[in-house]
């Protein structure tokens, strides 16, 4: 068997009670999860990560939006587990069927996530824009299993 074909055994993603599809093994077969602390370290980091990924996948035509995608939740979960009165890690879950990327972000703030309207001369606040533009889809969701809460898109060529 390959490299490529081979799937990673992951941490469990945090049970949504709403997705565009369940996280279910069939039906993303190709997967990883990566646990970081809440430094803006864990953003090239992360980035790092999904493009190796991809390249191992066989799916380096994803890896432009799949790093922006993943660039600015990340981006966004370590400023809201920072803000928390614990220090919470930041956790990513990248899945693919071969076709699309899910992308899976958890911090262990509970405050969702806000689109925020920027003026064109300021230097933050369009992350949520981008990953609106970029993304087939996305949303958050508060998990079942745990406190904070996951933001997520899908991302296809």
């Amino acid at each position: 068997m390959e490299l490529a074909t081979m799937p990673e055994r992951v941490g469990a993603a945090p049970v949504a009670t709403s997705l565009p599809r369940p996280i279910r093994e069939s039906d993303w077969p190709l997967r990883t999860h990566l646990e970081l602390g809440a430094l803006p370290t864990a953003v090239p980091c992360t980035r790092l990560h999904v493009r190796q990924r991809l390249w191992e996948w066989g799916l380096t035509e994803l890896s432009a939006a799949a790093e922006l995608l993943v660039t600015e939740l990340v981006t966004n979960a370590v400023h809201a587990a920072r803000s928390c009165e614990w220090p919470f890690p930041v956790e990513v879950w990248l899945f693919s069927n071969r076709v699309k990327v899910m992308i899976l972000v958890w911090d262990g703030n509970h405050n969702p996530p806000v689109r925020a309207d920027a003026a064109v001369d300021d230097e933050n606040g369009r992350g949520l824009l981008l990953v609106e533009a970029v993304s087939e889809q996305w949303g958050w969701y508060q998990p079942v299993d745990r406190i904070g809460k996951v933001v997520w898109c899908l991302s296809a060529n």
